[in-house]
């Protein structure tokens, strides 16, 4: 720490403060014109100029990028301090004379009017003043780079290139937010909102917390989701050989850092062009090595972390280029990364394990690692040949032709294959976190993240620890991301970036202000005031109605709510050894069992027997919050409070099936 005096205020700073940061924490405002919160310090207007003397030699510097690194006395407003202001607000005064912001500092430096005229003059209240918050916040905080300084000295200016609205501008009002006098006006939105300035101050409020917080928490705008390979390694979530396993020593061959030098920042594929999150990454000339296209160069869009892990760690292989080649060629194909690369770990646990041969997979010899057979399959699964037919089945389909066909013991395909409601699990280990095995079971859709991702909450920061808080969690976070879904938003800034805590309580105030600013949006765009209770309404309805029409398929009752039990606990002696202490101690805290004096296979049976019995006790719970039957059936008087009732057959259906359990 480095001891600094302010205006006879000691304080003491990490090395590297600035002079203005150093300032605030002792009650010491300097004035600022060119600084932003969410800007780089930048230094060119000169208005936090401040005088500072270091071992005697005094020198005026720009508080706000100065940096401290030596031991010095800092003086706001000594007289040479205070001419420099007063002279740079005289100079912009002259040239804008009736801008607030230029008027109002320089009456509070003692400057009423400028004593000399500038050739520029320009008298409007809206004038642009060249701070350069506009072309700062469009490199620097939502990397479009459309807006640039053009020219110099007195004919500078701000634009566009060649002076022309270019595609690449999308609109998304950061510019305008940051101006600090108003010269960037946004016009009348195309969509006809109801309030369009309403949705942009909603806007800039996550605008603020992706470039603000990002780069510390996520790293989302960097590298996308692939840095979640890192944390899902770092706390046993990353799934490795068909989610037998969570972490893996050569998991540091597709964590962030490596991925990293292949992508090309500034290029990707978004989602949508007036995203400030940008999560989506391409790898650019990349050559492909096999398939149809082999030899050629090509452009990745990606990885996701959903490939990295399904499609790498699950399937055993850990070398970034076989990663880029299957997400590739499944993206050509039109094939989903997450449903192939679970499919394919299965099918290689069933090879290792003796169920398939090279005889019955064409040839192919699919063990964990094996990314020239996993390619080869893929390529077939495309062209409808060979053994790519049997993986395209998917999982719930292979399982029976396994057991039908090569005899397998079809409750350990059950138990190994990892899928529900048809559709094959997304790629994080839940054995440890039961609101999130729910969240895959429950989910109407199948086991997919989207619904309830809860892992981090319940497993590592331990927010939700009784039924009851799981529950609460499996029908609050559901009935959001459906409400995403209906109008068409993406989840991640709410759910993934997080603003500062509250200073008093200590308490992450994530979700409190994000679902204010939906409610803003919601209301701006229709011009209906709602509440959080109206939004969640909304999705509550279409979410029972969806459980409701799979009733009507045959499906959605308690037994479809199953989950293949690696997902809750070890199925094989292998994987109860590679956490052996930790369900000896759980055997032993929680279900009152001694370890020592038990067979491995016996430690294995009951582990099972008290995770599957924990299972069941959570649909209980969240059956009972959401309103439904013990069997899993949204009640009579569930539909008509929710006014679905009314849909024909509704009411015929959800009587045939109150009673059964």
């Amino acid at each position: 720490m480095i001891t600094v005096q302010i205006d006879g205020n000691p304080i003491e700073v990490e090395p590297g403060t600035t002079i203005l940061d150093a300032g605030k924490q002792v009650g010491v405002l300097v004035p600022t014109l060119c600084n932003h919160e969410m800007l780089e310090p930048y230094g060119a207007c000169r208005v936090c100029s401040v005088e500072i003397d270091v071992g005697g030699r005094k020198k005026i510097v720009t508080a706000c990028n100065y940096p401290i690194h030596s031991e010095m006395e800092v003086f706001t407003n000594s007289e040479r301090a205070l001419s420099t202001r007063k002279m740079v607000l005289e100079m912009m005064l002259a040239r804008w004379p009736n801008v607030p912001i230029i008027k109002n500092m320089a009456k509070q430096a003692g400057v009423e009017r400028a004593r000399f005229s500038h050739p520029q003059k320009n008298e409007s209240e809206n004038a642009c003043i060249l701070c350069g918050h506009c072309v700062r916040i469009c490199r620097e905080g939502v990397w479009h780079k459309v807006l640039a300084f053009e020219g110099r000295g007195s004919g500078r200016k701000v634009a566009m290139p060649y002076n022309q609205v270019i595609p690449e501008c999308t609109g998304c009002g950061a510019c305008a937010a940051v101006c600090p006098t108003g010269a960037i006006i946004m016009e009348d939105d195309p969509n006809r909102p109801a309030d369009y300035q309403r949705i942009r101050r909603a806007g800039m409020v996550l605008t603020r917390e992706v470039v603000l917080l990002d780069d510390q928490q996520n790293r989302m705008r960097e590298v996308g989701t692939a840095t979640l390979v890192k944390h899902m390694d770092d706390y046993d979530l990353l799934p490795v050989h068909n989610f037998k396993f969570g972490s893996h020593p050569q998991a540091e061959k597709i964590k962030d850092p490596v991925f990293k030098r292949y992508f090309r920042q500034g290029t990707s594929d978004g989602c949508y062009l007036g995203c400030d999150l940008n999560c989506s990454k391409v790898v650019t000339d990349f050559r492909l090595k096999t398939g149809p296209e082999a030899g050629q160069v090509v452009v990745v869009d990606g990885p996701e972390y959903e490939t990295a892990g399904g499609c790498g760690s699950n399937l055993g292989i850990f070398d970034p280029d076989w990663v880029l080649e299957i997400n590739y060629y499944c993206d050509n194909y039109g094939i989903d990364t997450i449903s192939f690369g679970t499919g394919m770990a299965f099918v290689m646990e069933c090879y290792e394990a003796g169920i398939l041969n090279a005889e019955r997979t064409d040839g192919l010899e699919l063990k964990f690692g094996a990314a020239e057979a996993v390619l080869e399959a893929l390529h077939q699964m495309a062209s409808g040949a060979g053994f790519g037919l049997t993986v395209g089945l998917g999982i719930r389909r292979m399982k029976k032709k396994f057991a039908s066909e090569y005899g397998a013991d079809p409750r350990f395909l059950f138990d190994i294959g990892m899928e529900n409601k048809g559709l094959e699990y997304s790629e994080y280990v839940t054995k440890e976190s039961l609101a999130q095995q729910g969240g895959y079971g429950i989910a109407l859709k199948g086991a997919q993240h989207d619904e309830a991702w809860l892992i981090f909450m319940d497993m590592v920061n331990k927010q939700i620890p009784t039924f009851e808080d799981k529950a609460e969690a499996l029908h609050y976070f559901p009935m959001w991301r459906t409400w995403f879904g209906l109008n068409g938003l993406c989840k991640l800034p709410w759910n993934d970036v997080e603003p500062e805590d509250n200073a008093e309580t200590d308490e992450p105030q994530k979700v409190p202000k994000h679902v204010q600013g939906y409610c803003d949006l919601f209301a701006g765009m229709t011009g209906k005031e709602v509440g959080p209770d109206d939004l969640i309404a909304m999705s509550e309805r279409v979410y029972n109605f969806q459980r409701i029409f799979n009733l009507k398929m045959g499906f959605g009752t308690r037994e479809h709510d199953a989950i293949p039990y690696r997902s809750a606990g070890p199925v094989t002696e292998e994987e109860y050894q590679s956490r052996e202490e930790r369900y000896d101690t759980q055997l032993k805290e929680e279900v009152g069992l001694d370890p020592a004096g038990m067979s491995l296979d016996g430690k294995v049976a009951a582990t099972r027997d008290y995770r599957e019995k924990r299972y069941q006790t959570l649909l209980d719970a969240v059956y009972t919050r959401r309103g439904w039957t013990s069997n899993g059936v949204p009640t009579l008087e569930t539909a008509k409070r929710l006014g679905i009732d009314q849909i024909d057959g509704v009411i015929e259906l959800l009587q045939q099936h109150q009673t059964e359990t």
